[in-house]
């Protein structure tokens, strides 16, 4: 199942790139100046074959090409120190260097080509996913919901700052995204315009309203919905383009005074709400076979609600005597 790399999901480092390049070159020189500094110490112990003498430039070179290279044996060490130094320190300061350099060109060049590489190669997949956008207690229950609705962990595409909670979300199968949803690139990455629908559950009602705002201008069309936690923030959400507003206190306390009626209602709910409960909600386009015939005489669960050109009407409402074309049914179907 695809995952974006997560190299290219991480948020920018605080450093600047000249400053995590400088570190490098001034570890390679402070290793070269150590090894420059014993050498010349034990310059005694080094041999030129050209002139017999050892000057510093000749240590200088010596040490470059021995930190670099193996050496082209114009200058040897002749002493027991001397070899025994270049021995146990130069070689690992050789091996060192060697490899702090390939790993600066692996960040900076080769892992980056190699990370936007397979993020485009991701990207050409996604079609008809769902983005969620915060992966907090509430998002990694719907993904669980949606895995357990037999929705394909790969088609949903995760997005949140935290790479932790991003890591759970890999361990699911999920597609994910370490970024800020708010903006712009980051929903473009996800291709928003090419998603079947949108959940945004950022833990903060700003955030989730701004994420809806930045969503709606990008695809249209898009169903987004939006958990807020307080009920003042239900209207500038809808205002922001979110198709869905669900406010999880209103509803606990909905449950709530429904227990005091009878302890067995706020159970009933839940399993409506739920895919493992014995009966739950599903909502689906009316049948042509059942085009003319009134809500009560669907088989295929019991009918409760229609929607039909924006409104929605109860299974006693006149509407609900002759479904639609077009009309939209929620039932209550046996789990």
């Amino acid at each position: 199942m695809p995952v974006l790399p997560p190299a290219t999901l991480k948020r920018k480092s605080s450093l600047p790139v000249w400053v995590s390049i400088g570190w490098r070159v001034l570890a390679v020189l402070a290793l070269l100046g150590l090894a420059v500094g014993v050498h010349w110490i034990e310059r005694d112990g080094l041999k030129d074959t050209a002139d017999g003498s050892v000057s510093f430039l000749d240590i200088l070179y010596f040490t470059s090409i021995s930190v670099t290279t193996t050496g082209y044996g114009d200058i040897v060490p002749v002493s027991t120190s001397a070899r025994m130094f270049d021995a146990f320190v130069v070689t690992p300061i050789r091996v060192f260097v060697v490899l702090l350099f390939l790993g600066t060109a692996y960040n900076f060049v080769l892992k980056r080509t190699w990370d936007k590489w397979r993020m485009a190669v991701i990207q050409r997949t996604l079609s008809g996913h769902i983005i969620v956008a915060g992966y907090g207690t509430t998002g990694s229950e719907t993904v669980d919901e949606l895995i357990a609705r037999g929705r394909d962990r790969g088609s949903i595409v995760v997005i949140d700052q935290n790479e932790n909670r991003l890591g759970r979300a890999r361990e699911c199968g999920c597609t994910v995204l370490q970024g800020d949803a708010t903006r712009d690139q980051i929903l473009k990455d996800v291709r928003i315009e090419c998603a079947e629908s949108m959940i945004v559950c950022a833990g903060r009602d700003d955030t989730s309203i701004l994420i809806t705002l930045t969503a709606r201008h990008l695809a249209a069309a898009i169903p987004i919905s939006v958990i807020v936690r307080n009920e003042d923030n239900e209207l500038p959400a809808r205002a922001a383009g979110a198709t869905t507003v669900v406010n999880p206190v209103s509803f606990a306390g909905l449950l709530l005074a429904g227990s005091c009626q009878g302890p067995h209602l706020s159970g009933y709910l839940m399993d409506l709400a739920s895919y493992h409960g014995e009966v739950e909600l599903a909502e689906r386009p009316v049948r042509a076979e059942e085009i003319g015939k009134p809500l009560a005489a669907i088989e295929t669960g019991l009918g409760v609600r229609i929607y039909r050109d924006g409104a929605h009407f109860g299974h006693k409402a006149p509407e609900a005597r002759a479904l639609q074309a077009g009309d939209l049914i929620v039932e209550i179907v046996t789990g």
